[in-house]
């Protein structure tokens, strides 16, 4: 067989390790891996009858060339956030300009992504990515392709799995961070804000400030009162030895009646760009309790980096897993994580959207801190 493999979106540690455990996984049966540069783009891109463009788009893979690349956190092959069933006309590869658009005003290249496919003797498909990759995926599965998806993203919303690679090291690069940032906010007794990835979902500001015992969490699923949450800080500041308090703030929160925070335009999957919320947040407390502030975005330091323990073990045990489907000719199936057992569910459980806080069970709205009394009976992530 010769199966490829992607990743798509953005970054995480624990890729390489999972490339390099298909590629072992793989090869050691007498099979071929080529890996697709730049996610979804590299199938976009690639023009089967010139070899040169072949060589930019795909990369055969073999043990001596994966050998190292687990040592080191993002991926080899690098990533984008394309999607060929929505693309732009402007960025259009040259040899396509000529594709109508649709209604909507982008054009769907899926034709050109199964002749590629097709060209290349793909014989099966690995991609991996979050909800947005995924559901491409799922596309590719619907046009017949054999697709076996593993989860990845440090949002950890993938709907059908309890984990996808990159969750862990974000949540403990978040609490190192936070720990390393008490030392300015009590050395000049203010208050700390600090912004975490995590999109719609607000599991890692959730999660982190549980872990770091931060005073408050905003999370992206309940809009917050900054009179309120001014209010809160201040008591918890004046209780504090230290004289400081800190708030941790998903990048996708809003202020009550307020809107998302977003810049620039639409990605390929209908997203903005979200960030900056943390020193709006700053800003509003200052103004209502005349207090220093310090407003840090955490962002691409979450996801940078070699992958902590668990990521490593995941993401190594989701491509063997992944590699064993895919080589005994399962297909439309995504690799997962439930109850603490690795098993593998239909990938179009990935089309119930991203996962969401249980607000009601780990989360307390009036006090706006995590509220997390019964564990018993949860998933270990606490969604």
């Amino acid at each position: 067989m010769r199966i490829g493999i992607l990743t798509g979106g953005g970054d995480v540690p624990g890729l390489n390790p999972c490339i390099k455990s298909v590629v072992n996984r793989v090869v050691d049966d007498g099979h071929e891996v080529i890996g697709i540069r730049r996610g979804w783009a590299g199938l976009l891109e690639c023009q089967p009858g010139d070899p040169d463009s072949v060589a930019a788009c795909t990369v055969a893979l073999d043990p001596a060339r994966v050998r190292t690349i687990d040592r080191t956190g993002g991926t080899t092959l690098h990533t984008s956030r394309t999607n060929p069933s929505r693309v732009k006309p402007d960025e259009l590869p040259e040899f396509l300009a000529r594709r109508s658009p649709a209604e909507d005003g982008a054009v769907d290249c899926t034709a050109h992504v199964l002749d590629v496919l097709s060209a290349l003797g793909i014989d099966a498909l690995i991609p991996i990515g979050g909800d947005d990759t995924l559901s491409y995926a799922l596309r590719m599965d619907t046009e017949g392709v054999p697709v076996v998806a593993i989860p990845k993203t440090m949002d950890n919303d993938v709907h059908g799995t309890d984990y996808c690679i990159g969750f862990s090291t974000a949540i403990t690069r978040s609490v190192q961070f936070i720990h390393d940032l008490r030392t300015s906010a009590g050395s000049h007794e203010r208050l700390a804000v600090v912004e975490l990835f995590g999109r719609y979902s607000g599991e890692t500001s959730l999660i982190a400030a549980y872990l770091a015992g931060v005073d408050r969490a905003i999370i992206s699923e309940v809009p917050f009162d900054p009179d309120r949450l001014a209010e809160l800080l201040m008591g918890d500041k004046g209780r504090n030895p230290s004289s400081y308090a800190m708030v941790t703030i998903s990048e996708g929160a809003t202020v009550e009646g307020g809107q998302l925070h977003l810049t620039g335009d639409e990605d390929a999957y209908g997203h903005r760009k979200l960030g900056g919320i943390g020193a709006v947040t700053g800003e509003l407390l200052k103004t209502r309790t005349g207090q220093g502030i310090v407003a840090q975005q955490v962002g691409y330091l979450m996801r940078s980096g070699r992958p902590d323990s668990l990521d490593l073990m995941v993401a190594t045990n989701y491509a063997v897993m992944a590699a064993d489907l895919a080589v005994e000719g399962s297909r439309g199936r995504m690799v997962a994580l439930r109850s603490g057992t690795y098993t593998n569910v239909p990938i179009s459980e990935t089309e119930e959207g991203a996962r969401r806080v249980d607000v009601d069970a780990l989360y307390d709205r009036e006090a706006y801190r995590p509220k997390v009394r019964h564990v018993g009976g949860k998933p270990m992530f606490l969604y």
